[in-house]
């Protein structure tokens, strides 16, 4: 699995993120509660433009300013969909905060929601599943 930073996630598409992404149906089935909404980053380092606010959203997409990005939970790590391949970050989730960390961020990451998600632009699709892509 190819590695992005999190100045090349930010410049992609993540947690998050780098900051990216997690929210109700996919939690729920994880035990993790509904995290969809925005999040605004309280603790760690971004380098350059890296993403300083992440929507997260129930239809599985996640976003931070034209940047949009396809996540999915699995146990304790959350996938994120960065150019067409599945970028896995270990996340913790307590309460209203969310904390992140990989191998490829130098230090653990902290998003704070701050408000509820906003909708996903109808003309913005979800990025394609890399597992689902040529599969048929």
């Amino acid at each position: 699995m190819r590695q992005v930073t999190w100045k090349r996630a930010s410049m992609l598409g993540l947690a998050v993120a780098g900051l990216l992404g997690v929210a109700g149906p996919m939690a729920a089935q994880n035990g993790k509660g509904d995290l969809a909404g925005t999040w605004k980053l309280e603790k760690g380092k971004v380098e350059g433009n890296g993403p300083r606010t992440v929507i997260i959203r129930a239809d599985s997409s996640a976003s931070w300013g034209e940047e949009m990005v396809r996540w999915r939970l699995r146990g304790e790590s959350i996938m994120i969909a960065l150019g067409g391949e599945w970028e896995i970050y270990k996340i913790k989730i307590r309460g209203n905060r969310i904390t992140l960390s990989g191998p490829d961020l130098p230090e653990d990451v902290t998003l704070r929601r701050v408000g509820p998600a906003t909708p996903r632009p109808a003309d913005v699709p979800v990025p394609p599943d890399p597992d689902l892509v040529g599969a048929r």
